[in-house]
């Protein structure tokens, strides 16, 4: 619900006057975008690793999940730097404001989601996890598709409407 109030404003805000300009988005988010696409699939494997009793496997494809749901995040601190070198603050203008809030706000909520991630990965590595955490396993793996799936969403707005 976040999300979609923040688009609706964006897009009347958009809609209001004529100072609206995009921002240039730096090329670091297009390689995030693909680690956590890649993170997203590396938790699907390991859940089907998990359901076929291949506890080795789960181990590894959860630790890259995990390990790209951190390069994600160490991405955007990135991308965010790289955006004020070159001279694009919160209050440049009214698409630098909406880009920041969306992209700190989804930020928020991955890290949220890697702090999940690592709890199981913790489990896991001292062989813990077993079928009670197995919930946890699954809502964990389905809260990153949405955030991914999120992320893939602001992109594209971004790209098209930003």
């Amino acid at each position: 619900m976040l999300f979609a109030a923040f688009t609706s404003a964006l897009v009347v805000r958009r809609g209001l006057g004529d100072d609206w300009t995009g921002i240039p988005l730096p090329a670091i988010l297009w390689w995030n975008t693909a680690a956590l696409v890649v993170s997203s699939v590396a938790l699907e494997l390991a859940q089907r690793a998990l359901r076929g009793g291949l506890r080795q496997s789960f181990n590894i494809f959860w630790s890259v999940g995990t390990a790209l749901g951190l390069v994600f995040l160490g991405g955007q601190y990135l991308a965010w730097l790289q955006l004020q070198a070159a001279g694009v603050y919160v209050a440049t203008t009214p698409g630098s404001s909406f880009f920041y809030v969306m992209t700190v706000a989804h930020a928020v909520h991955l890290a949220g989601g890697v702090c999940a991630l690592m709890y199981i990965e913790i489990q896991a590595l001292r062989l813990q996890l077993g079928p009670g955490k197995r919930t946890a396993v699954e809502v964990s793996r389905i809260y990153w598709h949405f955030m991914a799936g999120l992320w893939i969403y602001l992109m594209l707005l971004f790209r098209f409407w930003g």
